[in-house]
């Protein structure tokens, strides 16, 4: 089975990260192909090279990253809701005229194209987050 996931919380805001997370382990781990993994609204900060998290507490934004090298996901963030929350990958840093880039190199910046593709193509669409 072919499966999208749409992540609308970021990993500061809410459970639904986590959730996400842990729910993409589990369908890969069951054998099941992930399409792609959607970050959209602040769920564009889990792709945040930035933050710092407390040492009792998971940085999510590095274990997505870590899932995503590990199964070769396609993480990508929505172009619209990462510019206006100040992420930026190296090339829209450029574009920009910005000091630096806050995405992580695991995730892709793209836009609506992208979650419309995921839903034509997977099985099954997940969202997580409000």
């Amino acid at each position: 089975m072919r499966i999208a996931i749409v992540v609308r919380s970021g990993p500061a805001s809410s459970q639904s990260s986590r959730s996400a997370l842990r729910f993409t382990q589990a369908v890969l781990d069951a054998g099941h192909d992930v399409h792609r993994v959607f970050f959209h609204g602040d769920g564009t900060y889990n792709a945040n090279t930035l933050s710092v998290v407390p040492q009792d507490e998971e940085d999510l934004s590095a274990s997505w990253a870590a899932l995503g090298r590990e199964h070769d996901l396609d993480l990508v963030i929505c172009v619209a809701s990462a510019l206006k929350r100040g992420m930026l990958d190296a090339s829209e840093a450029d574009r920009y005229e910005r000091p630096a880039a806050s995405v992580r190199p695991e995730f892709v910046i793209s836009g609506l194209g992208q979650l419309a593709d995921a839903a034509l193509d997977a099985d099954r669409m997940v969202t997580f987050g409000g």
